[in-house]
């Protein structure tokens, strides 16, 4: 259930683009992140969960620095009911090497 920086980018400039969620922490998303994505930290995700709920049948894909803490959220979502949910392969980090060079790296 992983999406490439590429086919993302693809997406987001079609009609329907995805919603756009970021796991990191606020310093993180700060520093570095994707136009038009929601920051939700992983460690948030159950309390604010109600928050996302407005997007459960919408295509979501998540992303973190690699792909580590978003596939644990999509872990988490998914028990909630979400089924759409994607994530960014790579993360961030890909995001800057493949699509947008001038996202920052860390």
């Amino acid at each position: 259930m992983q999406i490439d920086p590429n086919e993302l980018s693809a997406r987001l400039r079609s009609g329907h683009p995805p919603r756009l969620l970021d796991v990191r922490e606020p310093g993180e998303h700060a520093f570095a992140s994707i136009a038009g994505s929601t920051l939700v930290p992983l460690g948030e995700i159950p309390e604010r969960a109600d928050e996302l709920e407005a997007w459960r049948d919408e295509e979501v894909v998540l992303y973190c620095h690699h792909g580590v803490r978003s596939a644990h959220a999509i872990g988490f979502l998914r028990q909630l009911g979400f089924s759409k949910l994607l994530n960014l392969a790579g993360g961030i980090d890909r995001w800057s090497l493949e699509v947008d060079p001038g996202v920052p790296r860390y």
